[in-house]
């Protein structure tokens, strides 16, 4: 029993280059690819992250993969979100791919069709008010949940650019282009 808590020095080694190599390889497409992979996730980045981590983990624990084939596998999960990415540039590949952002407040009334359907609560929704620095709802303009899951909250200091929400459906509602009310 006492020999499966310990490690031979050969194998401690061996989880040392696996590591280091699965690391520095980690690094290295990150570096190449952009920060991008870092940055919010949606739901493909997230599949992917997962995915790295059991390649990652696996093969840094020297359990079936080696360290070549775990660098073949991770290659090749940064090429598919490459090749996502890609194709998300295309408007109708990208709507077909991903949740469209959802108004979950016009002004200061919350839309509660919107804030259920997106599985938001008002508590939830008043967090993010507060993180915004919103001291009162009347301060709102619009909040939309966007498509990698964070919440925009839009004040209503200033006028809104109707191309910043053309991808929200039922912006149309909002005030475009106005400045806050009494202006």
């Amino acid at each position: 029993m006492l020999e499966r808590l310990g490690i031979d020095g050969t194998t401690a080694l061996l989880v040392v280059i696996t590591t280091i190599g699965m690391y520095l390889a980690l690094v290295l497409f990150v570096r190449v690819l952009g920060q991008r992979t870092l940055a919010s996730m949606s739901s493909f980045d997230l599949g992917c992250a997962i995915a790295l981590g059991a390649v990652i983990g696996r093969t840094t624990l020297l359990l079936e993969p080696t360290l070549m084939v775990g660098l073949v596998a991770m290659a090749t999960l940064f090429a598919v979100q490459i090749s996502l990415v890609r194709l998300r540039r295309n408007r109708w590949v990208d709507r077909l791919m991903n949740r469209p952002p959802v108004l979950l407040m016009d002004g200061p009334v919350p839309l509660h069709e919107n804030l259920r359907a997106s599985h938001v609560g008002e508590d939830e929704l008043r967090q993010k008010l507060r993180l915004a620095g919103v001291r009162d709802p009347a301060e709102v303009r619009c909040v939309v949940l966007e498509r990698n899951g964070s919440v925009s909250v839009i004040r209503q200091d200033r006028p809104l650019d109707p191309w910043l929400f053309d991808d929200v459906p039922g912006a149309r509602r909002l005030s475009v282009g106005d400045g806050p009310p009494g202006d």
